[in-house]
């Protein structure tokens, strides 16, 4: 079952890329307090992934910082090393925290996960953005698959 608007982020682990290495981080923790905006690609390297989901998010980080947003983290099923290189090529520096979810344990927690076989890629994260506020989903925009509409930044900043 999805997670859903009015649900609190579950208990789950990822790994937050910083500068020093891979640092483990409990959900409950990093959403709580505070206004993040979290999207999910379906893999580093990608194409929309690269060409269009995280630099929107880049490009859009002060507008939604403007509107009250905290932090904006980007997960994906990919280990942390993948998603530190993918931040380095996109020059994302510290406007937007990769989260890894290398083995998919968050995506299914939320129940967003997509069967990824047929192209070689396993198990992955759907394509989506969410609004969480003090670790409750307070808006959640799931992609149809194949689309790049609603997960985008500039469908996230309009929402707020």
């Amino acid at each position: 079952m999805s997670i859903k608007v009015g649900d609190r982020i579950p208990a789950s682990t990822v790994v937050k890329v910083t500068p020093d290495g891979p640092e483990a981080v409990d959900t409950e923790a990093f959403f709580a307090g505070r206004t993040v905006a979290l999207f999910s690609v379906p893999g580093a390297f990608t194409p929309t992934c690269s060409a269009r989901h995280l630099p929107g998010f880049i490009d859009k980080a002060t507008e939604l910082k403007a509107g009250g947003v905290d932090e904006i983290a980007c997960t994906a099923v990919n280990d942390a090393f993948v998603l530190g290189a993918w931040s380095g090529q996109n020059k994302a520096g510290d406007t937007v925290t990769m989260l890894a979810d290398g083995n998919a344990d968050f995506a299914r927690a939320v129940g967003l996960t997509m069967d990824g076989t047929k192209f070689g890629m396993g198990t992955r994260a759907q394509r989506y953005s969410m609004l969480v506020r003090d670790g409750v989903v307070e808006q959640l925009h799931v992609e149809e698959p194949g689309e790049f509409k609603v997960s985008s930044a500039e469908h996230l900043l309009a929402q707020l």
